[in-house]
């Protein structure tokens, strides 16, 4: 079955490279979610006045992965304990977010939460937040695949490759 979870781990260009590698995801989409502003364009959300959050929408087919395999990559990928921000990327578009309205994933979400809490294996508390699924706007077609056309781009090369180099050696069994 394909399922969609929608997730901010900051700068979406590093998290969607991290799950076009993923074994059993199916599509990874660039966008912007939980803002008050209609229609925003990648300019409008830089402002950080909008509300909305970098994210990625992924469908991941449940036969190859469960959501507890997406979470076990996501919070390994990103700094879930600093919020609005991640890395040199400061603002509330940057934030650590998952976006859901199914009852059972947030409860499973939630759970999952406080077990990486209770295991010290971070410095700091998670900050995550659990928001409501609301319009989800797809990234202008630039955004798309950012890493794999532009791995020259010192961002690229410096912020997202040695990300994908802790996804590859940290999650491999997950690796497509």
């Amino acid at each position: 079955m394909i399922k969609n979870i929608i997730l901010g781990g900051g700068c979406f260009w590093c998290t969607e490279a991290i799950f076009n590698k993923t074994k059993g995801v199916e599509n990874v989409i660039p966008g912007y979610i939980g803002g008050k502003t209609l229609n925003p364009t990648y300019r409008d959300i830089c402002t950080g006045l909008t509300g909305h959050a970098e994210a990625i929408s992924i469908d991941y087919n449940t036969e190859v992965i469960n959501l507890e395999n997406i979470l076990e990559i996501f919070f390994s990928t990103h700094d879930p304990t600093t919020l609005n921000r991640q890395g040199n990327d400061l603002g509330t578009q940057y934030r650590s977010s998952i976006f859901t309205n199914d009852k059972n994933e947030i409860e499973m979400i939630s759970n999952f939460i406080k077990t990486l809490d209770s295991s010290n294996g971070y410095k700091n508390r998670i900050v995550t937040s659990i928001e409501e699924k609301s319009t989800f706007y797809v990234a202008e077609n630039y955004h798309h695949d950012y890493f794999e056309n532009n791995k020259n781009v010192p961002y690229c090369s410096i912020v997202i490759s040695p990300k994908i180099e802790k996804f590859k050696k940290n999650n491999s069994k997950f690796l497509n």
